[in-house]
């Protein structure tokens, strides 16, 4: 089963308060599940790359054989591609947890940049998390 992942971070100021949301989409579209949360103090690049960890961590749950995400960080998608090198110590921490993830996910991995307004939902349930100040494993 192939499910698409819309992840996004956000960062009031930067650095700054940050939340992370990211939701599961089936072939037709439907939402199957969605979460979001409060990361604390960070920058907007930490959020992005923390939010698709959550995501990760939580795709399992999906059952999927296939997980293509989706994400409007251009610096996340063509870092995570090979395109971009990693420069900055903590992106790169969070760049090796993820590689080392995906060697054991149980289904392949496609990433994908979209616009802004294409990653709309995504978008909001970040927000909500810093709002909420609801905490979130990641």
């Amino acid at each position: 089963m192939i499910v698409h992942a819309f992840t996004d971070g956000a960062a009031r100021g930067n650095p700054g308060e940050s939340g992370i949301g990211f939701l599961f989409k089936d072939e037709h579209g439907r939402t199957i599940s969605r979460a979001y949360g409060y990361i604390g103090e960070g920058t907007n690049n930490v959020a992005e790359y923390k939010a698709l960890l959550a995501c990760l961590n939580a795709a399992p749950e999906t059952k999927c054989t296939r997980l293509i995400i989706h994400s409007d960080s251009e610096l996340l998608v063509r870092q995570l591609r090979g395109e971009y090198k990693v420069k900055d110590q903590t992106l790169k921490t969070y760049f090796v947890k993820i590689h080392r993830l995906l060697a054991k996910v149980p289904f392949e991995m496609e990433i994908k940049y979209i616009s802004r307004e294409q990653n709309r939902e995504a978008d909001q349930l970040a927000n909500l998390g810093i709002d909420s100040r609801r905490r979130i494993r990641v």
